[in-house]
């Protein structure tokens, strides 16, 4: 971490976040594009779940390239509460059964995981904003 942004390299290997949150996106997308054959009546929660599944990545990416730390913090908030709505609307296929268990497992862990992340880097960059 570079004055308290996120860089793409800074482990070694691509950021975490940026490639599991692309990870997650295109696994949203193909499971629409799944879902959506077996259940078109329920097309408008699917597309809830795309356009927040994948918001998600768009915002980390656009903190990559933030102009401030208070930008980048703010972006990546707002991919907080895109992750935090994903994670409610697979709830919700799940307690409607539009989803099995086995998908809504894989789907919730892994979104989850992103929420984890993305409260761990705000908390840290938060601290180093409040500290310099």
């Amino acid at each position: 971490m570079k004055n308290g942004f996120v860089f793409e390299k800074e482990v070694g290997y691509d950021n975490l976040i940026v490639s599991k949150s692309l990870a997650f996106a295109i696994r949203i997308v193909k499971f629409y594009k799944i879902s959506l054959r077996r259940t078109k009546e329920f097309d408008p929660i699917l597309k809830q779940l795309l356009r927040s599944g994948t918001s998600i990545g768009a915002n980390i990416s656009e903190a990559q390239s933030a102009i401030s730390k208070k930008d980048f913090v703010n972006k990546m908030q707002i991919a907080l509460k895109e992750s935090r709505e994903t994670e409610y609307w697979i709830k919700l296929l799940n307690e409607t059964e539009i989803i099995n268990k086995k998908e809504y497992l894989s789907l919730y862990s892994d979104c989850e995981e992103l929420s984890k992340l993305l409260t761990s880097i705000l908390k840290s960059s938060k601290y180093n904003i409040e500290n310099s």
